[in-house]
C-alpha cells in the first residue's frame, strides 16, 4: 500500500473481499474497508454510515455491489471507529466531514463516485451535493431526505435546528440532551457500549421510540436480537464502541446550529445531482411533522429537481440497509445500472 496505509483482508458470506486501510486525508487518519474491483470497476460507491454506526452497517450492499462490478468504499467517518476521533467539538462540522470525502477520493484517485448515505451519513451525503455535486454520478439516499431547514440558514424566520428541536419535542428530546459535554457521555459511557448499542440498533429510531434518556432493560430489551443482526454483527459494533465510546459520533449533533451558519451561502441552492430516496415507513425520519407532505407533496422534489424516485419500504425501520439489506441493494442497484 502507499505510505502511510495499512491493509488487511477478510472474507464476506458470499466471498466478496473486503479490503482495510488506513489513509491519511484533510489531516485525519481514516480507515476505510473496500470491496469489488479497484481496477474496470463499473464505477466507485461511496457508502456513509450513520449514528451509532460504522462502515460495518453496509457490509451486505458492499457483498452485493462489489460482486456485480462496483468497487465500494466504506469509511468509519471522522470520530468513530478506526478513524481520528478530534477532541475538539468545533472539528465535527459537516465542511470537515465533507473535506474529509473530497480528500479520500482524491487520495484513492476518483473523480466521481455514486454516494450512498443513510442517517448522518444522509445529511453528510445531501452537503456533498450541495458543495461539489460535481464528484458525483448520482445518489442513493436512506432515511434522511433533504431537509433544508435543520441544514441551512434561510430566511428571515430561520430557527437554528436546536431550538426548533427544543420547541417540538422538549429539552429531553436526544439531539437536545447531546448539547451538554458530559451530559450525553454519562449516558453513553464506553462501558455501556453493549447495552447501548444493542437498545438501539433493536429498538431506536424506529417505530416511534427516539433514543430516551433512561434506556433500561424493561422497556427495551437487549434480546433476542432481531433476524437481521448476529450476535457477531453486534460484537463488531460493541468492540468498536467500547475502545473509541461515542463522543466522536455525539458531535456531530453538536454542529447542527453551526452546520446551518456555516452553510447559508446555499441557502437557496438546490441539490443538481440524479437522486433515488428510500426509507422505511417506520423510520421515525418518516415521521417528523410535515415530512410526508413535504416528500410526496412536491417539496422535495424542488429542492432535489434530479428526484428520481421515492420508494417507502412498509414495516421497515431505521436501520434499514441493514433490516431490509436485500431490498435496499436491488434498489441501489437498479437506480445506478443507469448511468
Amino acid at each position: 500500500g502507499r505510505e502511510g496505509e495499512r491493509e488487511s483482508f477478510w472474507l464476506t458470506m458470499e466471498g466478496v473481499v473486503i479490503r482495510h486501510r488506513t489513509v491519511k486525508v484533510n489531516g485525519i487518519s481514516m480507515h476505510v474497508a473496500e470491496a469489488g474491483p479497484e481496477v474496470d470497476a463499473k464505477g466507485a460507491v461511496l457508502f456513509l454510515h450513520g449514528f451509532p454506526e460504522l462502515w460495518y452497517s453496509w457490509r451486505h450492499q458492499m457483498d452485493h455491489l462489489g460482486a456485480r462490478g462496483y468497487r465500494c468504499i466504506a469509511p468509519d467517518l471522522r470520530g468513530y471507529g478506526g478513524t481520528t476521533a478530534p477532541p475538539d467539538v468545533a472539528s465535527y462540522t459537516a465542511f470537515h466531514i465533507v473535506g474529509d470525502l473530497v480528500a479520500l477520493l482524491d487520495t484513492l484517485g476518483l473523480a466521481k463516485v455514486f454516494v450512498v448515505g443513510h442517517d448522518w451519513g444522509a445529511l453528510i451525503a445531501w452537503y456533498l451535493c450541495l458543495f461539489r455535486p460535481e464528484r458525483v454520478t448520482a445518489l442513493a439516499n436512506t432515511s434522511v431526505a433533504f431537509m433544508r431547514n435543520i441544514m441551512i440558514r434561510n430566511g428571515p424566520d430561520f430557527v437554528n435546528p436546536i431550538e426548533y428541536f427544543n420547541r417540538a419535542y422538549g429539552p429531553n428530546y436526544y439531539k437536545c440532551r447531546f448539547q451538554e459535554p458530559g451530559v450525553a457521555e454519562k449516558q453513553f459511557a464506553p462501558a455501556h457500549a453493549k447495552r447501548l448499542m444493542r437498545q438501539m440498533l433493536c429498538h431506536c429510531f424506529s417505530h416511534g421510540v427516539f433514543c430516551d434518556e433512561e434506556m433500561d432493560d424493561h422497556k427495551y430489551p437487549t434480546s433476542p436480537l432481531p433476524p437481521w443482526l448476529t450476535e457477531a454483527d453486534m460484537d463488531y459494533f460493541v468492540t468498536s464502541f467500547e475502545k473509541t465510546g461515542f463522543t466522536g459520533a455525539i458531535n456531530y449533533y453538536r454542529n447542527f446550529d453551526k452546520n446551518c451558519e456555516l452553510a447559508a451561502p446555499w441557502a437557496d441552492a438546490k441539490v443538481q445531482v440524479p437522486t433515488k430516496y428510500i426509507v422505511g415507513d417506520g423510520d421515525i425520519t418518516y415521521n417528523f411533522e410535515g415530512i410526508q407532505e413535504y416528500i410526496h407533496g412536491g417539496g422535495f422534489k424542488e429542492d432535489v429537481p434530479l428526484l428520481d424516485e421515492v420508494v417507502v419500504i412498509p414495516g421497515a425501520g431505521h436501520f434499514i440497509q441493514q433490516e431490509r439489506a436485500q431490498e435496499v441493494s436491488d434498489h441501489i442497484y437498479d437506480f445506478i445500472i443507469k448511468f
